[in-house]
C-alpha cells in the first residue's frame, strides 16, 4: 500500500533572508519553485500524488506516474513541486497558466495536455523511504537521504539545488525570478518535517504598484465590497483589468461601498453600470460580474510578480493616492525582471 501522504510543511513569510546561524543547527536555503505543491506516495506499485489541500492530482500528471513508476528505485513519499516550464530550450521559464490548463475533468483532454505541456517534478524533501519513516528525523538527514535517492535520476524527476552558504541564496533570489520562480525558502537543517506548521521561512518578492480602481465586486454576503478590481494602460492607452484587492476587515467593506459611490458608472436612468470579467475553469458556478467605476481614484498596493497581464498572486492593499492621475499608471512603472533559463535552475 503506499505511504499516507500527511499535510505538508508550511513556510512562514519573513521580510528578508535569515542568516544561518538564527536558528539553532543553521539554515539550508533553495530556490522557492512557483507550481503546485506535490506529495508523491510510491510503494513499488501504486503511485500517488496529493497536493497541498490534500486533494488527488494523479489523474492530471500521467507523464509524471509513469516516469515515477520507471525510475524510483525504492518506496518513498516525496515532497516537493509540480511545474510546467514553457519555451525554447535555453529561454524557458515556469508557466503558471500551463500549470493551471492541467487540471481539466476530460481525459482525452488531460492525456493530450501531458504530451502538449508535460510537467516536472523538483523533489525537495523525504519523508519516508524503503526503511521507513523519515518525518522525525533533522532535515540535514532527510536531504542527504534524498540525494541518495533522486539524485541521479533523470527528466522529468529533478532534485532541487540548496545551499548553506547565505550570500549564494541572496543571489538565487535576484536571479531565478526570471525563470518564473517566486523567491527562496529556508529550512532548519536541525529541524523535523513538521506537518502543517509553519517551521520554515520564504523570503518572496515584494513590489508596489499605482493602480486605477476600475470596478468593485459586491461581497459573497451580500453586504458590503468583496474585491476591488485593478487597473493598468497599457502603450496604447486602454485600460486593462491586472487583478484585484480584497483584505479588508467588515467595517471597512460597508465603508467603500458609500465612499466609492460617486464614481459609479451610471446609465441615463442614473442605474448602476456592471460588466463581467473573463470567465474562467476557477470561476465556472461564481458571479464574475462588477460594478464599473470611472478611472479616477488611485491606489498603491504591494505585489510580488506579474504573470503575462496580470498579477500573479494575491495583491496587498497599501494606501490610497489622491496626489496621482490615473492616467499615469501604467504597465511601464513595473519592473521589468531579466530572464533565466528554468533549466540552469535546475541543474
Amino acid at each position: 500500500m503506499p505511504h499516507d501522504i500527511p499535510a505538508p510543511m508550511l513556510a512562514a513569510s519573513v521580510p528578508d533572508l535569515p542568516a544561518p546561524d538564527s536558528v539553532p543547527g543553521g539554515l539550508s536555503y533553495e530556490p522557492k519553485w512557483d507550481g503546485f505543491r506535490g506529495l508523491i506516495s510510491w510503494d513499488g506499485d501504486t503511485v500517488e500524488i496529493g497536493s497541498r489541500g490534500a486533494k488527488p492530482l494523479t489523474r492530471y500528471f500521467p507523464e509524471l506516474v509513469e516516469a515515477i513508476s520507471a525510475q524510483l528505485p525504492e518506496p518513498c513519499l516525496l515532497d516537493g513541486e509540480i511545474a510546467v516550464p514553457t519555451g525554447a530550450p535555453g529561454a524557458q521559464r515556469l508557466d503558471w497558466e500551463a500549470l493551471s490548463q492541467r487540471i481539466h475533468p476530460a481525459a482525452s483532454r488531460v492525456a493530450r495536455l501531458s504530451a502538449e505541456t508535460p510537467a516536472i517534478f523538483i523533489a525537495y524533501d523525504l519523508l519516508a523511504d524503503g526503511e521507513g519513516d523519515l518525518q522525525g528525523e533533522p532535515f540535514e538527514v532527510r536531504r542527504a537521504r534524498l540525494e541518495r535517492l533522486v539524485g541521479g535520476l533523470g527528466h522529468p524527476l529533478h532534485l532541487t539545488r540548496t545551499t548553506r552558504d547565505a550570500d549564494l541564496a541572496q543571489r538565487w533570489l535576484a536571479e531565478f525570478e526570471g525563470a518564473g520562480l517566486d523567491g527562496v525558502v529556508a529550512k532548519r537543517l536541525a529541524g523535523a518535517y513538521t506537518p502543517n506548521k509553519r517551521t520554515m521561512f520564504k523570503v518572496k518578492h515584494a513590489r508596489t504598484a499605482d493602480v486605477v480602481a476600475l470596478g468593485y465586486r459586491v461581497h459573497k454576503s451580500g453586504t458590503g465590497l468583496g474585491s476591488l478590481l485593478l487597473g493598468l494602460y497599457d502603450a496604447d492607452g486602454q485600460l486593462r483589468n491586472v487583478g484585484a484587492v480584497s483584505a479588508f476587515s467588515n467595517a471597512r467593506r460597508v465603508e467603500l461601498i458609500d465612499e466609492l459611490d460617486p464614481l459609479v458608472a451610471r446609465d441615463a436612468d442614473g442605474q448602476a453600470l456592471s460588466d463581467e470579467t473573463e470567465r474562467s475553469r476557477f470561476s465556472a458556478g461564481k458571479d464574475t460580474r462588477f460594478v464599473r467605476l470611472r478611472p479616477e481614484r488611485v491606489l498603491e498596493v504591494r505585489y510580488d510578480q506579474l504573470e503575462g497581464a496580470r498579477f500573479r498572486h494575491t495583491v496587498q492593499f497599501e494606501r490610497w493616492r489622491p496626489d496621482r492621475d490615473p492616467a499615469s499608471c501604467r504597465f511601464d512603472q513595473l519592473e521589468v525582471v531579466s530572464a533565466f533559463d528554468v533549466g540552469r535552475v535546475l541543474a
